[in-house]
């Protein structure tokens, strides 16, 4: 895989109206903003207070675009609701597997040239949609953010996790990132199938995605919108949220930082033990102390333990990037898939 630099940039004004829709000419002909190489991937998890207005209203302004919407396992009639809207199709879920899990199953079963993710709540506007794909089709990023300004709805239970989880990322990533966990957001299809296998079955996908893109050096564009207050109640819940988002936060720094995390906590045991060792030895005539001795070996088995770890990432990281190149988009559904059922 050649090697891309981040050109990360921001395009577009968030303060555009949802009537005023860009026009996207590298897109092609197709309709109202030549949408006709864009899939719109919608997860829905008892959505069926906002759905229909959502797909009418996204349809009514990107009717060229291939809609996609995934009924994780919805128990109050979000698919029959969504089927009704013309133009849209609908692949449910037999349970209820997560939010990740919903957008694989809908990128794998996209046909266009982009992906977009869409939430199914009506916090997202279509001309957000298409300034967010615009930047991706119409520039040179391979992905693009929709970054939520300060006039965007804010729901106050997830604040505390995020925050913890935004200064994590600044950590692994080195960097700022305007929004980590943006539901809005468009890849080129080539690149977001090569991550699928490493991409997690919950609300973290978001996130991972976004230190993915990073770490691995594609152009990222991050657009201004605005989210609307949401339709229907947030199935959010911050006790089983909370452990979620610590164990996120373990499985990010294991995939990405694995290497720094391991020969942190290696020098941890080993300094200490090895400062106490010397002394009891040398100081006290006692030898080396049993305890300082378990320490130092726990310190370089830990700082192995991360070079092993680090190798293994890399690798789960970088197969499919190579398992990919040169492979055609039939191919690269059928290795997915694959990919998928062994991740």
């Amino acid at each position: 895989m050649s090697v891309r630099a981040n050109a990360i940039r921001t395009v577009g004004r968030a303060g555009e109206g949802a009537g005023e829709l860009p026009a996207l000419p590298s897109f092609g002909h197709g309709g109202p903003g030549g949408l006709s190489e864009l899939s719109v991937i919608i997860p829905a998890y008892n959505e069926h207070e906002g759905i229909c207005d959502t797909l009418e209203t996204l349809r009514r302004h990107c009717s060229a675009a291939e809609v996609i919407v995934i009924d994780d396992g919805s128990q109050d009639g979000t698919a029959e609701l969504a089927r009704r809207v013309e133009g849209v199709r609908v692949i449910s879920h037999t349970r209820n597997r997560g939010y990740g899990a919903a957008l694989k199953t809908g990128i794998r079963n996209s046909t266009r040239r982009y992906i977009a993710w869409y939430d199914a709540d009506g916090q997202h506007r279509p001309s957000d949609l298409i300034s967010v794909a615009r930047a991706v089709a119409d520039g040179p990023a391979d992905v693009a953010i929709g970054v939520r300004g300060r006039e965007s709805a804010v729901q106050r239970e997830r604040r505390t996790g995020k925050k913890v989880l935004a200064l994590v990322a600044r950590l692994v990533s080195g960097e700022q990132i305007p929004d980590l966990n943006s539901g809005l957001r468009c890849f080129r299809r080539e690149v977001i199938l090569r991550y699928l296998h490493l991409l997690p079955d919950t609300f973290s996908a978001s996130t991972t995605s976004t230190l993915m893109m990073m770490k691995r050096g594609y152009r990222i564009a991050y657009v201004p919108i605005v989210a609307q207050p949401r339709v229907g109640k947030s199935t959010v819940k911050i006790v089983s949220d909370g452990v979620r988002t610590l164990q996120l936060i373990v499985r990010i720094v294991v995939l990405f930082e694995a290497f720094k995390v391991f020969s942190a906590l290696g020098a941890a045991l080993f300094v200490p033990g090895l400062i106490y060792g010397l002394i009891v030895a040398l100081i006290n005539g006692q030898g080396f102390p049993t305890l300082a001795g378990t320490a130092v070996i726990s310190g370089i088995l830990t700082f192995f333990m991360g070079i092993v770890a680090d190798q293994v990432a890399e690798l789960r990281k970088e197969r499919f990037e190579v398992a990919l190149n040169g492979t055609n988009p039939s191919m690269q559904d059928a290795h997915e898939h694959v990919m998928e059922q062994m991740a």
